[in-house]
């Protein structure tokens, strides 16, 4: 669903590349946000790279916004990565007590692509060696 002045989110393999060359005002963030979990939903997306390179300033309902939107990607089993984040933004977004938690941020989208293919790969081995100890501890009970 496309509406006027929308951001376009791109599927790249088994991610999402939504690239930010706007300024955001309140109701397109909210819009965006929206449009990002759907994509996420629809797609089975496992991570989504967020560049904000082109934005000169966040408030504090952007970063809450994006912040938001990484905790609930996490509940859709998706990871974010922000990428291009402008040193006056990271600046704004300390001094306003914005926690970026759960986000993780890379320079540019090669390195953002990376980290998440990174992350990625290391959740699935994490889940990975946690079934096989489950595995395991299952046949140890079984020999009781």
């Amino acid at each position: 669903m496309l509406h006027t002045n929308s951001i376009p989110i791109l599927k790249l393999k088994d991610f999402l590349l939504v690239s930010i060359q706007i300024d955001l005002h309140d109701r397109m963030a909210e819009q965006l946000q929206y449009d990002i979990l759907t994509r996420i939903s629809e797609t089975q997306a496992k991570g989504v790279l967020i560049d904000i390179s082109a934005l000169e300033m966040v408030d504090s309902f952007i970063g809450r916004t994006l912040a938001d939107t990484a905790r609930m990607a996490s509940t859709l089993d998706a990871e974010i990565v922000i990428v291009g984040m402008k040193p006056a933004v990271a600046i704004t977004l300390v001094e306003l007590g914005l926690s970026l938690r759960g986000i993780h941020t890379a320079l540019d989208i090669d390195q953002g692509y990376q980290l998440l293919k990174n992350v990625l790969r290391k959740e699935t081995a994490d889940s990975e060696t946690g079934r096989e100890e489950a595995e395991g501890n299952a046949d140890d009970s079984n020999r009781d």
